[in-house]
């Protein structure tokens, strides 16, 4: 670890057997759980837990052998994805408004299985069990608690949004996927700039610059900066977690210059940490995004591949720069343009768009599939009913609003880092798309919002559940309380089972389902 930062005499350093000085413990803050094995053991257990439950019946429903919903547009994109080598060339239509890497992975599972529901929908579910067993490591760094890690993956297994998503040939459940492993990565960073510094402080010179120590190559922050690029490469959407991770690493690195004892925690920051922040944070999701169109640079025939020759556009200030980066560089121009002014028709609103102030309730949700009467057979009653409809488990969702306000409490008021953190990426899932409230959305959007709401949630059942040292009977009712809470949810999730799945349900139980007005 020594060898790890700057410091003139470090070949004079020896072992320091003392106990750690209050700098360095307030630097480590609570120590990781001591059961690692367990920890792995549990972590394994859920994730198998999760993948059955995702991978189950995986392809149904279609609409007779086709895709259903939006899987309708990246589907067959993937299958051109595959047939190309890594491009799409879709001219009849030209609804290429994404990068390409989600289609690219969808094309992976319809290459190992083939063009049917269980094809492009494999990688999804496979970033679906991703995603459980990211929560749990997450959760146990966060309350450095291997049950409440299991609980938090336990919250997402029975979460509507990620389930169905998981179980779709669409983009969103990957931007899911790849924010959050970035999340992981910068909680991983912070340990271990922590872990850096408490060596520094307890070899006494972490205050002998008023900049603090150097600390060498950040292997996590890197590794966030890829899985930011990954999520950046499946929709632009990947841009607010640019934004919102890059503060959130600086203030990170001021906190712990500060804990350390460094004299300008800020300016030291500024001068240490900003630009290796700027280049993992901002250079290297900009260079993936880059990367993730090798196929199109490579290819003749991919959509608006030759834009700049074919339509004669004079390069002007930009003549030094390729053709091929201008025809990328107007392709996604005329991408943004449409995103921009894809706006709701006033006379014919999509009948299931939604506005960015009801996802954290989920109050409109979303039917992806539906079929009643004789193609709906199995349910014993001569009227069925097969749908699948985006909901969030509401014992979950309904409660976005009270964790946001606690959150935001136990963040100004208690210096709380760990909501603040979740605080931060949660937000930058919902709050940009009120800049523009005039274009088409829709509750699927909020997907990556679902893992950090679990987490706040698992955070607020930490303090409920109370440490061990507070008593048995403070500790008994604290456990007794979340075993009931996880109970609710799981029920809950099985109650809308049917409908995330497309079971073959009676009318009276598929009216029963919907328990809000704005579902239907």
């Amino acid at each position: 670890m020594t060898a790890l930062l700057t410091r003139p005499d470090d070949e004079n350093a020896v072992e320091d057997l003392r106990p750690p000085s209050d700098r360095e413990a307030t630097l480590l803050g609570r120590p990781m759980p001591a059961d690692r094995l367990r920890g792995w053991v549990v972590t394994a257990v859920v994730t198998l837990i999760g993948a059955i439950v995702r991978l189950q019946d995986l392809g149904f429903p279609t609409d007779k052998g086709t895709p259903v919903f939006d899987e309708k547009h990246y589907v067959p994109q993937a299958w051109q994805v595959l047939r190309n080598g890594g491009y799409e060339d879709n001219y009849g239509y030209e609804l290429v408004v994404h990068p390409p890497l989600a289609k690219q992975l969808i094309a992976l599972g319809e290459w190992l299985v083939g063009y049917n529901g269980w094809g492009w929908r494999l990688s999804a579910a496979l970033a679906g069990v991703l995603i459980v067993f990211l929560t749990v490591r997450i959760a146990r760094r966060l309350t450095r608690s291997t049950l409440l890690g299991a609980i938090a993956g336990v919250l997402v297994i029975c979460d509507g949004v990620l389930h169905l998503q998981a179980r779709m040939g669409m983009l969103d459940i990957f931007i899911a996927l790849f924010v959050l492993a970035a999340f992981g990565c910068l909680l991983r960073d912070r340990d271990q700039v922590r872990e850096r510094l408490a060596v520094a402080a307890g070899e006494g010179w972490a205050d002998e610059s008023k900049f603090g120590p150097r600390l060498g190559f950040r292997w996590w922050r890197f590794a966030a900066g890829l899985m930011i690029g990954l999520s950046f490469c499946v929709k632009w959407s990947g841009l607010y977690y640019i934004v919102a991770f890059g503060l959130l690493c600086v203030f990170f690195d001021v906190a712990a210059r500060r804990a350390a004892g460094v004299e300008h925690p800020w300016l030291g920051t500024i001068v240490r940490d900003v630009a290796p922040a700027l280049f993992a944070i901002l250079v290297i999701p900009f260079l993936m995004y880059l990367g993730s169109y090798w196929a199109w640079f490579a290819s003749e025939t991919a959509t608006d591949r030759n834009y700049v020759e074919m339509k004669n556009i004079d390069p002007g200030f930009w003549g030094f720069v390729p053709d091929a980066l201008r025809s990328l560089g107007d392709y996604t121009a005329n991408v943004l343009h449409f995103h921009a002014n894809l706006n709701t028709p006033k006379d014919n609103p999509h009948p299931w768009e939604s506005k960015p102030w009801t996802w954290p309730m989920g109050l409109r949700p979303m039917l992806y599939y539906y079929e009643s009467g004789a193609a709906a057979t199995g349910c014993g009653e001569s009227n069925c009913v097969r749908a699948t409809m985006l909901i969030g488990t509401p014992a979950m969702w309904w409660l976005a609003l009270p964790m946001l306000g606690w959150s935001i409490w136990r963040s100004v008021f208690r210096s709380d880092w760990r909501y603040a953190a979740v605080l931060v990426a949660y937000l930058a899932g919902l709050l940009p798309w009120f800049i523009n409230l005039d274009r088409q959305m829709y509750f699927f959007y909020a997907t990556p919002m679902a893992p950090f709401l679990i987490l706040g949630l698992t955070l607020i059942l930490g303090q409920i559940l109370g440490s061990a040292q507070r008593g048995f009977e403070r500790r008994g009712t604290g456990l007794l309380v979340v075993a009931l809470y996880v109970g609710l949810v799981v029920a809950n999730f099985a109650w809308l089972w049917p409908i995330l799945n497309g079971d073959s349900i009676t009318s009276g139980q598929w009216q029963a389902e919907m328990w809000l007005p704005s579902w239907r």
